[in-house]
């Protein structure tokens, strides 16, 4: 504590000369300014003219229209960005992800919301119609289990991470405080940066354990053709391992963990791992008509703006993921729960899969 005290006093003393110092400096260059013109009122613009004639006499409306419009000029210092003054479509980015990106994200967010709301009034939780059995089958082994939850548990902290840095700063600093948002903001970045490496390994070994199951057939279509048998209560289509729901979900998860996946690593690495502009380039093939040449900072500002789109959506879509697999439907849980579900749940919704995996139990234990 004595040794903090000469150490406070000593900062106080540079800053306190640094501040007399330059404030001495900016007097001092003030006042050759004025004597080089012996007008007070040098430091202005006056009929287009440069003040000093130090930088050419007159003010070129073409230059400074073109550093407005991102021109890059000559530096000597390293930096890709170093040499662009101004980078005007850094307010575009901002007025697209304060803009529309958050306003639309918001209504998704509560719509779907609202939608689960009403569709739980009106149809209420799904049960099992035929009561639970003594029974149970196993679903999902141990190896599937730890993969859904390395993938769902990183994701919903990446959610909540993420929708702090976007809407956060709105509302939470006047609930819990400034310095107390600062600190959870601050954390939550790095949760958000670390586990981002946790939801692609569970991505990645769901991918593999599950694609084989989720190709579509023919048996799907019927299963849509009846809504899964969520809108009536004595209709439950036959289903293999999964259904066409599960289907879907498993390929907007997949397919959108895959694209949000390599814009946050544009985002952890910025300004070295371009990938819009050879992206623009397939699209083109068909006519799109996307601009193909694209500097790193432009790289760096489409793939934040695509990270936050394709977080938006994909967290709209697990909030009616998890309601189905919580209070939405009886026995859904159990899953991946201990990986044992009912086996009267499992022939209602999963019947086609029931009779596959009884048919090979019987005859694993008639070969015994």
């Amino acid at each position: 504590m004595r040794g903090l005290i000469p150490a406070i006093l000593i900062l106080a003393g540079v800053y306190g000369a640094i501040s007399v110092g330059g404030g001495l400096w900016l007097t001092d260059r003030e006042a050759v300014a004025q004597s080089a013109t012996g007008d007070p009122a040098a430091g202005a613009v006056v009929d287009g003219q440069v003040p000093g004639n130090t930088l050419g006499s007159s003010s070129d409306a073409e230059l400074w229209r073109a550093i407005r419009q991102g021109a890059e000029g000559n530096i000597s210092s390293p930096g890709a960005q170093g040499g662009v003054l101004i980078q005007s479509e850094g307010e575009n980015w901002r007025a697209v992800r304060n803009g529309p990106v958050s306003k639309y994200g918001v209504w998704g967010l509560l719509g779907v919301i609202a939608i689960l709301a009403v569709f739980f009034a009106v149809r209420g939780r799904i049960t099992i119609e035929a009561g639970r059995s003594s029974q149970t089958i196993q679903r999902f082994n141990a190896l599937e289990r730890f993969s859904h939850w390395l993938m769902a548990g990183s994701f919903i902290v990446l959610a909540v991470t993420g929708l702090n840095m976007l809407y956060g700063r709105y509302f939470l600093p006047d609930v819990i405080g400034k310095e107390a948002f600062a600190i959870i903001t601050s954390w939550g970045k790095y949760g958000h940066n670390y586990l981002a490496f946790a939801f692609m390994a569970g991505l990645l070994l769901s991918f593999v354990l599950w694609v084989v199951h989720n190709i579509p057939n023919k048996t799907d279509l019927n299963w849509l053709l009846k809504g899964g048998g969520l809108f009536s209560k004595h209709s439950h289509p036959p289903a293999e391992k999964f259904n066409a729901g599960q289907k879907i979900l498993f390929w907007l998860v997949t397919l959108g963990g895959f694209s949000i996946s390599l814009s946050g690593l544009g985002l952890l690495f910025p300004f070295e791992i371009p990938m819009f502009a050879k992206t623009f380039a397939f699209l083109n093939i068909f006519g799109f008509g996307l601009p193909e040449q694209l500097t790193m900072m432009q790289e760096v500002q489409l793939a934040q703006l695509w990270h936050t789109v394709m977080g938006l959506v994909l967290t709209i879509v697990i909030v009616g993921h998890i309601y189905i697999g919580s209070v939405g439907m009886e026995g859904a849980f159990d899953a991946m729960g201990d990986g044992e579900v009912d086996l009267n749940w499992a022939k209602e919704h999963h019947e086609l899969w029931v009779k596959k995996t009884l048919s090979s139990q019987a005859s694993s234990d008639g070969s015994k």
